[in-house]
């Protein structure tokens, strides 16, 4: 029988196949809650998992002419048996879920560019209540192009919807506030969200470029027309930009709420041209799925001056309290944060205080005074580093961290960038990233993936700019801030042995108890490159991908930095079982079954070039 747990609406529109369960969306139903009910796979037989067959996407590993290499991080969806993946490049791939063998493939012919963040995370199904059997684009399949394109293909043949937009496409640079400057200025990474007939898009806008940088609106089509419904601008763009949503939407269709996790203010470490809060910048806010209007907001960081994204989806879940349910929404900040809220008002589960913070000592900067603490869940990640607390595998490293870490601006998280360089913690890596938390509804636990790594900011005049790029020697990131009066540097902090300063671990996996926000776990996860085996497993990677739950009692991830995808007991962190894989994997992996038969897949596509091998693999798990 069909057992997907969200997705009754669609038995009206389409066939479904005997021992079938769906992961439909991105986050494996609308709220994003990353879990499954299948447990054909469980803790007790899952060391028997072996590869059922793999797909490569046959893309270049290295973009045509400058610019980032792609980053194949793309989520798959599986609809009856038939699995749908996007790539960088803007291809899409239909493949048999059994088998791999592929049905059809869509080329977006991108054209290349200087993108910054050169990644696709997936595409979104919708199936047309009002459609006819047989009709053409009955089932849509939806791609959000790096190149800010949205198109829509019959999910049956790839072949574009024709009444759909201008013969199956949207340009969405059209009708922005204010537009790019470049091509590969204003992108599109996520998958959009779909719901009640409306296809609802954000953008990605590449970072620290410009003050006024492209206006980060959220915009809603009909996903049978292509109409524009409404328009959502996160702040006034008359001196800033961006707030965009650049992270995956969450919708309830029973409310009829759209969850959107919104990022920083243009330019990201320099506020003075925008003072204020910068509202509904940093903030998942609720919006209206019909009119687009804001029914609710909540900032994770004031007037954010370090990069502070809220990253990752907005995770529905029911919180229990004395015998109550609510509907709540969990979500965590690169600072470390995990907030829980009523989804329904936006209103704190638990209390959040505003807490004093440093001031900024950069001429024109007016940081906010306070910024919003939980008080549960506590930080779980660390959020000030002394230097007599330094790290290093000896003594050169550890003496080398300790004097750089002694010469910056350092007062904790929150300490302001400054002139001199300010010591940022957590970096803007995180604390959480865009992979996410996953929701076990059996075990009432939310598992919660965390970095734990310090960067450092730096300030330059705009007059010194030319010459801090041309003479950086560290490989730091230098960019503009055109339009403001200060460049920025920004670099992880490592030791010259490329060891991070921060003490380990590293990145860890942790479980929350979703209704008291206790903690229930805590464990490291993965192996930082050139680490000695006897403490690797000890010192953990850094995590950029996120975690999924079944009811086999497992957690399975990918989003280290070795090449594996793990699977964890839930009830108590212990690592049961790693897969090898061609590279390391920066996605969030997904299960389904078709023909009976439960299948864990996950995109190998490796880190950063100088992290490891890149690749462009989609790697599928089986039990023999």
């Amino acid at each position: 029988m069909f057992t997907h747990w969200r997705w009754a609406a669609l038995l009206v529109c389409c066939t479904v196949f005997a021992g079938d369960t769906n992961w439909p969306v991105y986050g494996g139903d609308e709220g994003g809650s990353k879990y499954s009910p299948l447990k054909q796979i469980h803790r007790r037989n899952v060391t028997s998992l072996k590869v059922a067959w793999t797909f490569s996407t046959g893309e270049p590993l290295t973009p045509p002419g400058q610019g980032r290499a792609p980053a194949f991080e793309a989520t798959p969806i599986v609809i009856d048996g038939v699995m749908y993946i996007g790539t960088p490049y803007g291809h899409v791939f239909a493949l048999d879920a059994a088998t791999g063998k592929q049905k059809w493939s869509y080329d977006a012919k991108i054209i290349p560019g200087n993108y910054g963040d050169f990644a696709n995370r997936g595409v979104t199904f919708w199936a047309d209540p009002n459609a006819k059997a047989g009709a053409p684009c009955r089932h849509r399949i939806f791609l959000s192009s790096i190149d800010a394109r949205l198109t829509a293909l019959d999910a049956a043949t790839g072949t574009p919807c024709a009444n759909f937009g201008d013969q199956g496409q949207i340009n969405l640079e059209t009708g922005l506030k204010r537009g790019p400057e470049y091509k590969g200025e204003f992108e599109e990474t996520s998958p959009p969200a779909v719901i009640n007939g409306l296809v609802i898009v954000g953008s990605a806008i590449a970072d620290n470029h410009r003050a006024r940088s492209v206006s980060g609106e959220v915009r809603a089509f009909d996903a049978r027309t292509g109409a524009l419904k409404w328009t959502w601008h996160p702040i006034d763009t008359a001196n800033t930009g961006a707030a965009n949503t650049w992270s995956i939407i969450s919708t309830d269709p029973k409310r009829n709420l759209v969850f959107l996790p919104t990022g920083s203010s243009s330019p990201d470490y320099y506020g003075g041209l925008r003072p204020g809060d910068n509202r509904d910048a940093n903030s998942v806010v609720a919006l209206n799925a019909t009119t687009g209007e804001r029914v609710w907001g909540f900032q994770t960081v004031h007037h954010d001056i370090w990069d502070y994204d809220v990253a990752n989806q907005p995770t529905l879940f029911t919180f229990q309290r004395r015998g109550q349910s609510i509907p709540a929404v969990a979500f965590g900040s690169k600072t470390g944060h995990l907030f829980l809220l009523d989804r329904t008002t936006g209103a704190p589960l638990f209390d959040v205080e505003e807490r004093k913070v440093p001031a900024s000592d950069v001429p024109g900067e007016q940081a906010s005074p306070t910024q919003p603490v939980p008080l549960m869940p506590k930080p779980w990640t660390r959020q000030s580093l002394q230097a007599d607390e330094a790290f290093g595998l000896n003594d050169s490293d550890k003496t080398w961290c300790r004097d750089q870490i002694a010469a910056l601006r350092n007062e904790g998280i929150f300490t302001p960038p400054s002139l001199q360089g300010s010591l940022i913690i957590p970096g803007n890596v995180g604390g959480m990233q865009w992979g996410g938390l996953a929701w076990d509804r059996d075990h009432n636990t939310l598992i919660v993936p965390v970095n734990n790594l310090a960067a450092v900011i730096k300030l330059i005049p705009v007059a010194d700019f030319k010459q801090a790029r041309s003479t950086n020697r560290i490989g730091a990131e230098i960019t503009e801030q055109k339009g403001a009066p200060y460049a920025m540097s920004r670099i992880l902090l490592r030791a010259p042995s490329g060891v991070p300063c921060t003490p380990p671990p590293w990145g860890t996996l942790a479980a929350i108890d979703a209704s008291t926000g206790a903690l229930k776990w805590q464990v490291p996860v993965g192996a930082f490159p050139g680490m000695p085996d006897a403490v690797a497993a000890k010192f953990g990677s850094i995590l950029l991908g996120g975690p999924i739950a079944t009811a086999g009692g497992l957690v399975f991830l990918g989003a280290t930095l070795d090449p594996f995808l793990k699977a964890y007991d839930i009830e108590t962190g212990k690592e049961l079982w790693r897969g090898q894989l061609p590279a390391s994997s920066r996605a969030v992996p997904m299960t389904y079954q078709t023909g009976g038969k439960q299948f864990v897949a996950v995109a190998a596509g490796g880190h950063e070039s100088n992290l490891g091998k890149l690749d462009n693999t989609l790697v599928v798990f089986s039990l023999p």
